[in-house]
């Protein structure tokens, strides 16, 4: 007696792929967004509104690939606004508007970035503290040295600094090309190396990871002193954009970080990461800030923008679009007895 089965299996769809459905989302909404902007508020989409816009939503993009790479080891950097606000004052207080002394003080903040990010990988990675809670306490740790340097008080940024981060080159903010080269670094370092997948492989399961004779522990933790090495160049960024950048910069990026983060497709339970999508992300969530500030929504609803964004970026990655086709089995029997 002989048994055929025959097992369709599922056919996968578009939407059905973590990454073809973010990117695919974002760049649709984004494109409808511009349509809307070129509408009813063409002033954002003109030269002059991009040129004013495009060198903040790439600190969003920066700080959103920072973000990114700790939801992807299934935690939150809370610490990411006293990174920012830190390296801000370091680099604008400790000049003094003297050019020469800019070196030395970004370096300062790169190097106590690095301790930061090594403080917080050591209490979630090493010691599994909750990242939530490890990380507000290094937030107000941040926060305790930038009222230290700075005593609340801005300072005018240096020359040099203007040049740099607030120039344009080939009439494209210098904002924009740094992000661009952070996003080709960390796209092609996950993308195509193998510590990239490995990395993506323990946020996924750590579990499976550490049986496999992975280095869980490290890549957990050196995702934080990644993610504040982003803070960093994003603050001195903001430094050098902002003529008079207060001592807490930082705090208006936070809810930023995580929803380009969400609607980029990146699990909070970590996994993949997207970051094309993330810095796509970055673009349509300033320019939906901008938008709504042009047809009249006061600033002070800017926080209930990016909540609904959130929230957006949630509920589209929560919701299955498409069902799955269910495993059919249909077995063929035939009598090949001839007794």
């Amino acid at each position: 007696m002989t048994h055929a089965t025959n097992i369709s299996a599922p056919r996968m769809g578009l939407t059905q792929l973590p990454l073809a459905r973010g990117f695919v989302t974002v760049a649709a909404s984004t494109v409808v967004l511009v349509l809307l902007c070129l509408i009813f508020a063409p002033s954002a989409v003109s030269y002059g509104g991009l040129a004013g816009s495009l060198p903040f939503a790439a600190v969003i993009a920066i700080v959103g690939l920072g973000q990114m790479l700790v939801v992807q080891q299934g935690g939150f950097d809370l610490s990411l606004a006293g990174g920012v606000s830190l390296s801000v004052v370091l680099v604008t207080h400790l000049p003094s508007g003297d050019n020469a002394q800019l070196l030395p003080a970004v370096l300062i903040a790169l190097a106590l970035a690095v301790a930061a990010g090594l403080a917080n990988g050591f209490l979630v990675g090493v010691m599994r503290l909750n990242a939530i809670v490890a990380t507000i306490g290094m937030n107000a740790m941040l926060y305790g040295i930038v009222f230290a340097v700075s005593g609340g008080v801005p300072r005018t940024t240096t020359p040099l600094l203007a040049q740099i981060a607030g120039g344009k080159t080939l009439f494209i903010p210098h904002a924009v090309l740094f992000a661009l080269a952070i996003l080709f670094v960390v796209a092609g370092v996950m993308k195509k190396t193998a510590q990239g997948r490995r990395f993506e492989v323990i946020g996924a399961n750590p579990m499976a990871a550490h049986a496999a004779g992975l280095p869980v522990r490290r890549y957990q933790a050196m995702a934080y002193v990644l993610a504040q090495l982003h803070y960093c160049v994003a603050g001195i960024l903001i430094a050098g954009i902002t003529r008079e950048p207060t001592a807490f910069q930082g705090d208006a990026l936070l809810l930023p970080s995580v929803a380009v983060v969400v609607l980029a497709g990146t699990s909070l339970l970590g996994g993949r990461g997207f970051p094309v999508t993330t810095v796509i992300a970055a673009v349509f969530l300033n320019l939906l800030s901008q938008f709504a500030l042009t047809v009249g929504v006061p600033f002070s609803a800017q926080t209930i923008i990016q909540a609904l964004a959130l929230v957006f970026g949630i509920g589209v990655y929560s919701i299955q679009w498409r069902r799955q086709s269910p495993i059919k089995e249909t077995p063929k029997m035939e009598d090949t007895d001839n007794a």
